[in-house]
């Protein structure tokens, strides 16, 4: 499967944004569709995942209440509803896929990848 995200720009603090990671490839519905985002100078680090089937997502402590994932099967499509961002959410956001688990926070455990779409949040 390949992953196209979409949906950065820059913001000021208080501000809303949508990701969208669309896919292409047979199976969408069976993969679970997490983000990332990788801050300059700091490590990649997991943000939220959208499990297949209805299976609860999960999200990162620091965008609990502000994030919000869902997905579109039908347009093979993972949303990422981004409310009161902060500067510390400047970042390049990835979204990522794998079968291989359903809930996972790990980088590892998943196969691909988008390439990335940079989210800037000014104070």
């Amino acid at each position: 499967v390949q992953l196209q995200a979409s949906g950065g720009g820059s913001v000021q603090a208080g501000g809303s944004l949508r990701l969208s990671c669309e896919a292409s490839g047979r199976a969408f519905s069976s993969y679970a569709i997490a983000w990332f985002r990788q801050a300059p100078g700091k490590e990649r680090e997991f943000v939220a995942v959208k499990p297949w089937s209805n299976n609860r997502e999960k999200y990162a402590e620091s965008v609990k209440g502000r994030f919000t994932v869902s997905r579109d099967d039908a347009r093979a499509t993972v949303y990422l509803q981004m409310n009161s961002l902060e500067p510390a959410d400047t970042a390049v956001y990835y979204c990522a896929a794998t079968r291989r688990t359903i809930r996972s926070m790990a980088g590892e455990d998943y196969d691909y990848w988008g390439q990335g779409t940079q989210v800037t949040v000014s104070s």
